[in-house]
């Protein structure tokens, strides 16, 4: 696309220069001080409107631009502009370049934008998108996790004491496809669990998992070498995953699970306030259910849903799950006490003299 607000004087000199000398594109580009497209295409604009040089000596300036903006209008008409929600998704696909997808551009449209304006094109409008997808998530790279804020409560039946269930969400980062489920408790088992469970509902591993900095996954939160629990690591590597936790205080590491665990507390959770459960297993069904209507339900700025964006990037792309699902182990440290016995799960358990 030529430049915007080029005065009529410049104009002048690019006609007179390209069809009264004859110089080349470039060497009016150089003169002019604008682009070699730009000469072309106002080259092109003068012959569709029937100038040649000289200009009729009655031609001012006032005439000559709407001559030009005239023909601008029309090839603004005739000029496909690229559709910038679809590059948006196919960026996402492993090995797929910008370069690619002009290329892809051009052959189905040979009158179409260069790449400098396709390119400029497409940053402009990716900014009017969604904030989320200002991130670059390959599909099928990333999950990010964390424990929703908010809470649920199920009902002891006998005495009718209300227990709080923790909620565990899980969000792909290409296609924020999202799971969501209730666990009784903060520790260990029911971290991996949740993460095994994640894996089994999207149907494959992703290639990194990107935790918060949870007090029973990460032993030492490090920016550079954080140190993991040994069973959140014998997980990963059960799955041919990596685990790369978020940095402390930078939710901006995992937004994408920020984002889904808005969206649980205000589509699930807050749904499900006036319900009474008496089970883990009843509010989990609960989420399902919701959890369905969530996936399927299209963005406000994109003519697509969660669920098909799914289908189309994150499910081709992830790593199959392995053939037997990965059994917990827990590490422990025991010190020998002076009768040669070790404490471990409230038992005594002799060690070699």
């Amino acid at each position: 696309m030529p430049q915007k607000g080029l005065s009529m004087r410049k104009v002048r000199e690019i006609l007179r220069l390209r069809l009264g000398v004859g110089l080349s594109s470039r060497q009016v580009a150089k003169s002019c001080k604008v682009s070699s497209s730009t000469v072309l295409e106002y080259e092109k604009r003068a012959r569709e409107a029937g100038l040649s040089w000289p200009l009729p000596e009655d031609m001012d300036d006032a005439s000559l631009e709407r001559l030009v903006r005239a023909q601008l209008e029309v090839f603004k008409e005739n000029r496909p502009l690229p559709e910038v929600a679809y590059l948006v998704q196919e960026m996402k696909r492993p090995h797929v370049t910008l370069h690619l997808l002009w290329l892809e551009y051009k052959a189905a449209n040979p009158d179409g934008y260069q790449y400098t304006q396709f390119c400029r094109y497409y940053n402009q409008e990716k900014k009017k998108l969604d904030v989320v997808l200002r991130q670059e998530h390959r599909a099928g790279e990333k999950l990010f996790t964390d424990y929703a804020g908010d809470m649920l409560e199920i009902v002891n039946s006998r005495t009718g004491e209300l227990t709080a269930v923790y909620i565990f969400v899980a969000v792909l980062g290409a296609s924020n496809y999202t799971y969501a489920e209730a666990t009784a408790d903060l520790s260990l088992p029911s971290w991996i669990s949740s993460h095994i469970r994640a894996f089994e509902f999207f149907g494959g591993a992703t290639e990194i998992v990107v935790p918060d900095n949870t007090k029973c996954a990460i032993i030492k939160p490090d920016r550079y070498e954080p140190d993991l629990n040994p069973a959140f690591a014998g997980m990963a590597a059960h799955y041919s995953t990596a685990v790369i936790p978020a940095r402390v205080r930078r939710p901006r590491d995992k937004a994408p699970v920020e984002a889904g665990v808005l969206l649980v507390e205000r589509w699930i959770l807050a749904a499900l306030r006036n319900r009474r459960f008496f089970s883990v297993a009843e509010v989990n069904a609960a989420i399902a259910e919701l959890l369905e209507t969530l996936n399927a339900r299209k963005f406000k700025k994109l003519s697509t849903t969660r669920l098909e964006l799914f289908e189309r990037l994150d499910k081709p792309a992830l790593r199959p799950l392995p053939p037997r699902r990965y059994e917990f182990l827990e590490w422990k440290t025991a010190k020998v006490g002076i009768d040669y016995h070790i404490l471990a799960a409230k038992h005594f358990y002799s060690v070699p003299y």
